[in-house]
């Protein structure tokens, strides 16, 4: 679908990232902090099954040519529920409901299953990004009327790209996430340096808890890793949905398969070997690294040891992070365990617009009342942080 916006530009919905070039794509997607736009991760998702139609994630991608040269993209899907955003919107969609009003479907702009902050329009260098920005805005708005989508959100966005979002009428919804940051470590025994002495007692234990148990702890990356351990990411992403988060298996074994040949320059495993067996690991965390961030989003283990959990997902990584120039680290989505071990409250933002007048009427009016109780909440848990030096920088 082709639409003739401005005489030196188009715009065209695609249905596959795989209609654009990958070249292409990566022109635009490469330049990025984020490794979750570029097109062999988006790709990846299609075409193992993970994002369909048929389980709610229809892809509908907006792209802007000049000629023949792509000059600006957005993945996009429309969404008939909720899941795998992990941004809570279900009071919205209540209220919507109460009203009379659909709210599914709707568009949306995001990493599928990915709760990273980073998502933006991808906009060619060198290119006018406001004007290009308010043609985008413009084609997503004819596009959800023309298909009755109650509204558009983008979620986890790229801080700065929200401030342009905001002026072109977007309502930004805060929310949190719990990052680590370099603050300039040189070592391990460093970032232990900002605890109080009861949580670097409490980190000391629990790494030699795991030196106890006999388990042989390495990270491996990229070429490293051998091919036989990308379908084992399966059963252990499996293995822990199954056991702590039924109903949030979203990827397919097909996709953790498709990342060997094609992604595994991105991949970090931190992986558990025991004596008896140096080639299949009991346990493993999952992550990704672009330049100086390591993205950590899946873990599993078939045998339960002391404190594995945290030195696979936290401890090793950070260790790893520090020795390679990492300056964030983000461990995924949850807060529980992270906040005691160096993860700050961190804020994040989605953006939204409603295009029901009444729905449209109360976020307006209500989301900043909503948005200063989140805020309220960043702060008490920071202030509530296990560190010796409360001036700690927060990103």
């Amino acid at each position: 679908m082709v639409e003739q916006i401005k005489p030196q530009y188009s715009v065209a919905w695609i249905e596959k990232i795989a209609e654009i070039p990958k070249p292409v794509w990566d022109e635009l997607a490469e330049p990025l902090k984020t490794p979750f736009l570029e097109w062999e991760w988006l790709n990846n998702i299609e075409t193992s099954g993970s994002a369909t139609p048929k389980n709610g994630w229809q892809p509908i991608h907006l792209t802007v040519w000049r000629d023949k040269q792509l000059i600006a993209a957005a993945p996009l899907y429309i969404k008939s529920h909720s899941y795998g955003e992990f941004v809570f919107d279900h009071q919205w969609a209540d209220l919507s409901h109460r009203l009379g009003i659909s709210y599914y479907p709707k568009l949306l702009g995001m990493i599928p299953f990915t709760p990273a902050v980073g998502y933006r329009f991808l906009i060619a260098p060198g290119e006018d990004e406001e004007q290009l920005t308010q043609l985008m805005i413009a084609s997503i708005d004819h596009f959800c009327d023309r298909h009755e989508l109650s509204g558009c959100h983008f979620l986890f966005v790229d801080p700065n790209w929200r401030e342009l979002m905001e002026k072109n009428g977007f309502s930004s919804w805060l929310h949190h996430s719990y990052i680590w940051s370099n603050q300039g470590f040189k070592s391990f025994d460093d970032y232990l340096s900002v605890f109080n002495a009861n949580q670097r007692r409490n980190i000391k234990r629990e790494r030699k808890a795991v030196i106890q148990s006999g388990l042989d702890i390495r990270v491996l990356t990229g070429d490293e890793i051998p091919h036989h351990l990308f379908p084992l990411i399966y059963r252990f992403y499996h293995n822990t949905c199954e056991k702590f988060y039924w109903g949030s298996k979203y990827l397919t074994r097909k996709f953790f398969e498709q990342l060997y040949p094609h992604y595994r320059h991105r991949v970090v495993l931190v992986a558990a070997y025991t004596e008896n067996d140096d080639k299949h690991p009991v346990g493993m965390s999952f992550c990704l690294r672009k330049d100086d961030h390591l993205y950590g989003r899946y873990w599993g283990s078939f045998e339960e040891y002391d404190c594995l959990h945290f030195e696979a997902c936290y401890y090793q990584p950070i260790e790893w992070a520090i020795s390679q120039g990492i300056v964030m680290f983000d461990p995924g989505a949850g807060g529980r365990h992270k906040r005691r071990r160096g993860f700050p409250a961190t804020p994040n933002h989605s953006l939204h617009r409603f295009y029901h007048p009444k729905m449209s009427q109360i976020l307006r009016h209500y989301i900043g009342e909503v948005n200063a109780m989140e805020q309220q909440e960043i702060d008490a848990i920071n202030q509530d942080l296990p560190f010796s030096k409360q001036e700690i920088k927060l990103i």
